[in-house]
Parts: structure tokens; sequence; C-alpha cells
């Protein structure tokens, strides 16, 4: 799949059966504990095709001090334009395309406005195997357009002017029906040891009924010029993984490749977004992009590889409990 492929709006105004679809942008500081992640969306209510939104949200996560500002807003329809054919998304004069992105939002007492370019040196990453994107299972899709995509450019966090210049990060594309039920998502977009390994991992359960699935744990890893896929429907349950507030690991293993990471960050790293589902109700998104992460891969006449970061990996739970302990960022009007 190339990248026009992967950018593709999914979006169509006449289905009724309910969308999200979000394009987000994220990089952390090379060496400091800063972060940004920025996200152009659709809501689609199910039921409702003509109540369809643009969703502005931007964050920026501070982990010098811990004090880490979120804003999103909400905007008409019609002051929004997505390309069918390739990235391109506008929301209320906030742009976004395959080599930049410019835009502002401001609310809950925070102003974020940026102006980044991005260059996109690999190729798009798929966290399902190719055939699930273009079938109904599951509900909830996600790839990467551009894995370890490097930023340029400037951010206006409040009063304060950060100068963008390095960073590393990911464009990334998700669309769904509804919400994964139960998540723990995870990425690293380079490791000290290595800045062009890219990591991609889930681990995700869906409500059968009155019952939750097994947990269905998926990892794409790029190193040494290799993609390593533990992605196939048995492989994804048989895995384990196992997360709680705020940690996660998982292991998996396939064609001799053995892989075991964990994931983890203090809840003062974490915000916590409220996530409209399409079909009714509100879920909670616990999001740092200040995670640290800790990586083996065993591979047959290798030695074993040790892979770390200590606040460059992205790290989100999507749950319905409210015992995390973190201040749930207040839903906006619309604009």
């Amino acid at each position: 799949m190339n990248r026009d492929a992967a950018n593709a709006i999914r979006h169509r105004s006449d289905d009724d059966r309910g969308h999200y679809e979000s394009y987000f942008m994220r990089a952390n500081h090379p060496r400091e504990p800063l972060a940004f992640w920025i996200r152009y969306t659709i809501f689609v209510p199910r039921g409702r095709p003509e109540a369809a939104v643009g969703e502005q949200w931007a964050m920026f996560f501070d982990g010098t001090t811990d004090q880490h500002a979120a804003v999103k807003t909400v905007h008409p329809f019609d002051r929004c334009a997505f390309d069918a054919a390739r990235l391109g998304a506008t929301i209320d004069g906030s742009e976004l395309d395959g080599d930049s992105l410019v835009g502002n939002t401001s609310g809950g007492g925070h102003a974020l406005a940026w102006d980044l370019r991005y260059t996109s040196p690999q190729s798009p990453l798929l966290l399902l195997k190719p055939r699930y994107y273009d079938i109904g299972f599951p509900k909830a899709k996600a790839l990467v357009g551009s894995p370890n995509a490097v930023f340029d450019g400037t951010l206006r966090v409040d009063d304060r002017e950060v100068v963008v210049n390095g960073w590393v990060g990911s464009q990334n594309h998700n669309w769904g029906l509804q919400h994964t039920d139960r998540y723990a998502w995870g990425q690293v977009a380079g490791f000290d040891e290595d800045p062009e390994a890219f990591l991609e991992c889930s681990t995700a359960q869906i409500k059968l009924g009155p019952v939750y699935s097994p947990r269905f744990t998926l990892v794409v890893l790029r190193l040494d010029g290799e993609e390593h896929r533990f992605n196939g429907l048995r492989r994804a349950v048989l895995a384990r993984g196992r997360y709680e507030f705020f940690r996660w690991t998982l292991d998996t293993q396939a064609r001799g490749v053995r892989i075991r990471a964990s994931i983890s960050a203090p809840g003062e790293r974490f915000v916590a977004l409220p996530y409209d589902n399409p079909p009714g109700g509100v879920k909670t998104c616990l999001n740092s992009k200040l995670a640290s992460c800790t990586l083996t891969i065993e591979r047959p006449g290798r030695p074993i590889r040790t892979l770390t970061t200590a606040h460059r990996a992205a790290f989100e739970i999507l749950t319905d409990r409210s015992d995390h302990g973190v201040r749930v960022l207040a839903a906006p009007s619309s604009a």
C-alpha cells in the first residue's frame, strides 16, 4: 500500500452506520522529554450522517514540569475538507498535507498553534494484515502513513514558542465504525540504540454480547532493514499482552523470532481525553507521548538485542473506567 492509498479518506457522506476517522501527527524532542500530538478528525454519530463534525485536537507534553497543554475544538462539517485520494485535511482553516501542517486551536485555558514541515523517509507500516483494511472485521483500522517522520518548524504553546528541529515521530491514519472496546496502543519512532528502528503495537479486546473477547496483541517491528510482523489473527490470540494503569507488557513469537516489550509512564505524564463513540457513549483515552520502552528481540543465529527509550514512546489506553486518577479534558462546545 503506497502512502496516498494509505491516507485516502474512508468517510462516505451517505453512510449512516457511524464513522470516526483521524489523521494524527506526533513527534518527540531528540533529547528532552517534550512531545506534541496534533489530530484532525471526522466524527459521525450512527444513524445521523447529517450531524458529521470536524474535530481539531492539539497537545503539548512537557515532561520537565509535567504541565501539559491539551485542546479539543469541534467545527461544523461545512468548514472542513478532506482529500479523497491522498493526505489532505482542513478543519476551520487548520491544514494538513503530505509535507506540512499549519494551524491553531484554543480552549480550556490553552492556545496552541503550529507551523511544521515534515519529511517521510519510510514506506507506510500496516498494523493489520493488508486484507483486513478492506473487510468489515475489525471495525477499527489503524496504520502509520509515515514512520520515522522528521519534523521542523515552530509550536506556540500559550505564550511560549517551541522550536522544532529534527524531532522524530510519525504521521498516522485510523478509522472505523466504532472505537475498539478496550485497547492499549504503543509506538516508538527510533530507539536510543537504533534511531532507524520503529515499533507499532497494540493489545485489544472487543465486546461480544455481554462478554469480552480474548486479548489480541499485534506487533510490527522494523529493525536492521527487516520488518518483523506478528499480526495474524491466530498469532494475536496466542501472544501475551497485559496492561494496567499505567504499565503494559507484551510477548510474542513466530518463525523463531521472539519479541518482548514493556511500556510505562507515571500517571502525571498522561492526559485523559474524552472520545465520542459513533454508536453512542464516550470512552476515555489515557494518552502519553512521554513513556519509556524496553524491547528485546531474539532471532535465530544472532545475539539477543535490547532496545530502549526513556521518554520517547507513545502509549495510550482506551477505557470505560474512571478510577485512573487522571483529570479528563473537558468536552468542548462547538465552534
